[in-house]
């Protein structure tokens, strides 16, 4: 339901990997990384050893330190290596964390084509400028974790994933449920399996997945009953099963607020039920920054980007998108007749969905037509809300905390 620890009967993939006699390692965001107190991994440095987690080189040590350690003793391995780019702060050339590299390339503002989510603006520029320079250094990171893999000698037999965990960390991305917010990249290395070049741009798969995919792969025994669904048939290139739909879904983010919000998508629409949009709950989060700042700013002479900001405040219960047509989400759709069966499917799926999880949103969307009772499912599931707006002076341009 948020930042907090998962109960100890959940499996988990490091203590699984561990009883088959692999070493398990990590490098980078260990607590976010560590769901349960009873969980080990058995070589473990975090942002402080790691050049605030921004530097490349000690990547590649600490990576090379752990496989040769792994060599030694005739160990398998899970190895979990985590950067911190291009997580917020973003990389400053002039200021750098205490530790962290240079990229091996920076960007100006004329180099940044923004996203069609984002208004093309001086400010949005600049920030994601800074953003591309901690993109680089994460394929820095990546290039010397792959050096270290290969000097090891286990490249030829170790399957590697490279995957984001969220959209970009900016308005209308990052701790929502945009397509822009959950759609990433996915990178998959599998000497002798994979086909060179070969790309999947149609099925679906979440990070959910990735636990009974990993179990299959090494043919390691695990819990048979598990959310996730392995898609080791379609790294071999075989027919698909069952992967038309993707969901996701939000609930208490950083800083305690409670913002539930669910969605699923397909290939041509996506879905999304926010049972927090009331009018009043005024949404917010840490990813906001220069982006924000520059937007407030234009919208006191732009109304189309103020209209953006009161949909990324105040939301509405809920949307409808065009996925094939409008991937930026910009034109809810939720009330066209014209994508009322499809509506209607998507709405099918994610009852299903919800059913299947034990939701405890599943009552607040069967009563989405009484504000009255979602509000009270939602005290009754988060207590009461936080995100009621207060009157206060701003700054122009500042962002409310």
């Amino acid at each position: 339901m948020g930042f907090m620890k998962a109960r100890e009967d959940v499996p988990d993939i490091v203590t699984t990997f561990r009883q088959a006699g692999y070493a398990t390692g990590i490098l980078g965001k260990v607590p976010h990384s560590t769901p349960k107190k009873s969980m080990h991994w058995d070589y473990a440095f975090d942002r402080r050893d790691l050049g605030s987690g921004r530097n490349p080189h000690l990547y590649y040590q600490r990576s090379l330190t752990f496989l040769k350690q792994c060599k030694r003793e005739h160990k398998p391995f899970y190895f979990m290596v985590n950067s911190h780019d291009p997580h917020r702060p973003y990389c400053n050339p002039d200021k750098l964390l205490p530790g962290a590299a240079m990229p091996s390339k920076t960007y100006q503002p004329s180099d940044v084509a923004p996203p069609g989510f984002l208004p093309d603006l001086p400010g949005v520029r600049a920030e994601l400028a800074r953003y591309l320079n901690s993109t680089r250094r994460l394929d820095d990171t990546f290039g010397k974790v792959m050096q270290a893999l290969e000097e090891s000698g286990f490249a030829d037999n170790t399957l590697v994933v490279f995957i984001s965990d969220n959209g970009i960390a900016v308005p209308f991305a990052k701790c929502n449920t945009w397509f822009h917010s959950s759609r990433t990249p996915m990178l998959v290395r599998w000497p002798g399996v994979i086909k060179t070049q070969q790309s999947n741009d149609h099925d679906f798969v979440s990070t959910v997945d990735f636990f009974p995919t990993f179990l299959e792969a090494c043919g390691v025994e695990g819990p048979s009953d598990l959310d996730g669904k392995s898609f080791v048939a379609l790294l071999q290139g075989k027919p698909p099963e069952n992967r038309g739909f993707v969901f996701t879904q939000i609930d208490s983010k950083a800083g305690g607020d409670s913002v539930p919000m669910r969605c699923v998508q397909n290939g041509n629409y996506g879905y999304i039920y926010n049972p927090f949009s009331d009018g009043k709950h005024w949404y917010r989060n840490n990813n906001e920054g220069q982006t924000m700042a520059a937007m407030q700013r234009a919208a006191k002479n732009d109304p189309a980007i103020a209209a953006r900001i009161k949909l990324f405040r105040y939301r509405v219960p809920e949307e409808f998108y065009d996925l094939q047509k409008d991937p930026n989400c910009l034109h809810n759709l939720i009330h066209d007749a014209q994508h009322r069966e499809s509506l209607a499917l998507l709405q099918k799926q994610l009852v299903a969905h919800m059913q299947r999880t034990n939701d405890p949103m599943l009552a607040a969307f069967e009563n989405r037509a009484n504000r009255a009772a979602v509000d009270k499912i939602l005290r009754e599931t988060y207590g009461p809300p936080k995100g009621r707006k207060r009157k206060r002076k701003n700054r122009p341009g500042a962002v409310p905390k």
